[in-house]
């Protein structure tokens, strides 16, 4: 059979069991079946949909994409089938959010395998990506959960939400949680946090790969006021030097050997990231401290997923917000690092998918 006709099939089943809930749970699992390797022989940077102006609340604009499920041809198959359901209630949106100095094509493999199948949202955070730049006293971690807020609010307004957010994308999700306790159980009805943390972070681990190697130990080390003043120096040092800025981020974004166009592109867009907005965000790193909030996340499924040789937001910190999340799951990837959403993306598609089909029940079933 082919794979549309799986899909379908896969879909038609659910919906005569009981709804689109049902329905959503068996697209996940079937995606999984057929198509474990999704992104592979896709070009990094190159999936896109039209784009989207989100405005902050201090008038930022930030550059927000979605994916239908009506995005591809298989896609517009299970939307027909969705729609002949009665009474179905909306479809679960999943919503990424990136990390500290990428963008959002770093969810290259997870927006390949759910392409179309699931509706999806992804982001620029502040500053990063084709978002505007942030004024220096709004690049912060509370900043980025009230941007997230507003993002939910636009392209997702209605229908139950999962959030996943990868490093500091992780912390915009507590911010988040913390700020607007109320969404969770009601409008978020699922959270996945992959390399990240609350609290407790070494600040130097997250500057490193943005150095310059002979550059790494005194900056790394030094006042943020002299990162901040020093900007343009860094750029044009990373710029001259691109060959050993690709063997830094090989050695902190990656636990074990990867395709070295995965590498490649990891430092494509640290690069493309300028070095003051490294330094307006670097002093938020030290001074986080929210691990008193996370445990409201235990009010719906969630699921901790970190490389068992992250560099940067080491295991430990994925290990204690398991333990401080009643009921949350935890994936540890052995010899991975902190671009697990890259290096080990099978595993973490396959986490996901018992993600999102614990929280499509758990909206089903209000």
């Amino acid at each position: 059979m082919s794979r549309r006709g799986r899909i379908v099939g896969s879909v038609a089943g659910a919906l005569g069991v009981a709804a689109a809930g049902s329905a959503a749970v068996g697209i996940v699992r079937q995606q999984r079946a057929i198509s474990s390797r999704a992104g592979e022989d896709i070009p990094f940077g190159s999936l896109r949909s039209e784009p989207i102006t989100v405005v902050a609340d201090d008038g930022l604009p930030l550059h927000v994409e979605v994916d239908e499920i009506g995005d591809q041809p298989h896609g517009r198959a299970v939307e027909r089938l969705l729609r002949r359901a009665v009474d179905a209630p909306p479809p679960v949106t999943v919503v990424f959010v990136h990390g500290y100095c990428l963008n959002l094509d770093c969810c290259h493999f997870q927006r390949a395998a759910y392409r179309g199948l699931v509706r999806t949202v992804y982001y620029d955070q502040r500053s990063h990506g084709r978002s505007g730049r942030s004024e220096r006293t709004h690049a912060t971690i509370d900043q980025l959960g009230r941007d997230l807020r507003r993002v939910l609010d636009e392209v997702a307004p209605d229908g139950p939400v999962v959030l996943v957010g990868h490093s500091m994308g992780g912390m915009s999700i507590v911010a988040l949680a913390e700020q607007y306790p109320e969404l969770i159980g009601d409008r978020v009805v699922g959270i996945g946090l992959i390399s990240t943390t609350a609290g407790g972070l070494d600040p130097s681990r997250m500057l490193l790969p943005m150095l310059p190697a002979r550059l790494a130990g005194p900056f790394a080390h030094g006042a943020v006021r002299t990162l901040h003043r020093g900007h343009r120096a860094i750029d044009s040092l990373r710029r001259a030097g691109g060959a050993v800025a690709t063997v830094a981020t090989d050695r902190f974004a990656f636990g074990e050997e990867v395709p070295r166009g995965y590498v490649e592109f990891v430092d494509e867009m640290l690069a493309a990231t300028p070095f003051e907005v490294v330094a307006e965000f670097f002093p938020n790193f030290s001074g986080l401290d929210k691990f008193d909030f996370v445990e409201i996340l235990g009010q719906v499924p969630t699921s901790v997923i970190c490389g068992t040789a992250d560099k940067l937001t080491s295991i430990g910190h994925s290990r204690k917000l398991h333990s401080r999340i009643p009921g949350s799951r935890l994936l540890e990837c052995e010899g991975a690092g902190h671009m697990v959403v890259m290096e080990r993306h099978e595993l973490v598609n396959a986490e996901l998918d018992q993600l999102i089909t614990a929280a499509t029940a758990r909206a089903a079933a209000r």
